[in-house]
């Protein structure tokens, strides 16, 4: 009754008076937070002035940027038009078109058998998918295999290896889990097949896990370099985050083979390592705004539960 009385004594609209103390954590904490995004946006916005400041002045200059020097579009035009960075382009996006589909597809597969119930040898399959997960035959034998099995030289060496993730796998399990059994049941009852069942019942349900998933495929594949610079040996068929490594690694055997083609690659071989970033950094920057509104929604449904 006391506290009742005391809210309704409170006129409306009337600000309830802080404390010193809560003054002081607010000051500190915004200032906290200015400090991370300074130090967060900062690099990005180095890489974007020095991308249009002129090459001489990045090669004197040492220290912090604020605005860009001397305004020059040079290394934007060269990456445009530089034949390395377009097939690089072209090989990412090839990679990512042929590749994403299969990710969830057999993502999708394989977080459906884990959910279902009854199925033969459910344990021992289960247990060999997991398995995977934190055992591999190492660097090695999977070059052999990739050697053997033809892939070698291929984007296909980029897109096979990797075309499912457990951890995802364990993800799409739980959010079909998650879609009420009498659905299935119900569809059963109709006459429905397990892919009518997938496709048209558990994939429209789960879509905000889907697009996390995408996400995460997506920037995987974006930001994977490794694998390309072990099973491609031509360099017109390296992703764009090969050619990024060979611009920013200075007298790399790529970069030399381009100058040979193009001697504006000296006249801008500073400022084209910034442009290259940012050409590689804003379209992944461009796509997470569309899916932030499933992002948190994605994961906390598909989230792994105890």
């Amino acid at each position: 009754m006391t506290v009742k009385n005391e809210m309704k004594s409170t006129p409306r609209g009337m600000a309830i008076k802080r404390s010193t103390g809560d003054k002081i954590f607010d000051v500190i904490n915004t200032l906290i937070l200015l400090a991370l995004c300074f130090v967060t946006l900062y690099p990005m916005w180095y890489c974007l002035c020095a991308s249009f400041t002129q090459n001489s002045y990045l090669v004197a200059h040492q220290g912090t940027i604020i605005w860009p020097h001397g305004f020059n579009t040079g290394s934007y035009s060269l990456a445009f038009t530089h034949p390395l960075l377009l097939s690089g382009y072209r090989n990412i996006l090839i990679v990512l078109a042929a590749s994403l589909p299969i990710n969830i597809i057999l993502t999708l597969f394989a977080g459906y058998f884990m959910a279902s119930k009854g199925v033969f040898f459910k344990p021992l399959i289960q247990f060999i998918i997991m398995f995977t997960m934190f055992f591999s035959g190492g660097m090695i034998p999977a070059y052999l295999n990739i050697r053997d099995l033809g892939l070698y030289n291929s984007l296909w060496a980029l897109i096979l290896p990797g075309a499912m993730s457990v951890y995802n796998s364990i993800i799409c399990r739980t959010a079909i889990q998650g879609v009420p059994e009498s659905l299935t049941e119900s569809a059963y009852i109709d006459g429905a097949n397990d892919l009518i069942i997938v496709f048209r019942i558990i994939l429209p349900l789960i879509m905000p896990t889907i697009a996390v998933l995408l996400l995460y495929y997506g920037v995987g594949h974006w930001n994977s370099w490794f694998n390309a610079s072990i099973y491609l040996k031509d360099n017109d068929k390296l992703p764009i985050q090969n050619i990024m490594r060979a611009i920013l690694i200075a007298n790399s055997s790529v970069l030399n083979s381009a100058a040979a083609e193009n001697d504006q690659v000296n006249e801008f071989a500073e400022s084209i390592k910034y442009s290259t970033i940012i050409l590689t950094t804003v379209p992944v920057l461009c796509i997470y705004p569309f899916l932030q509104k499933y992002f948190v929604k994605g994961v906390m449904v598909g989230a792994v539960k105890g």
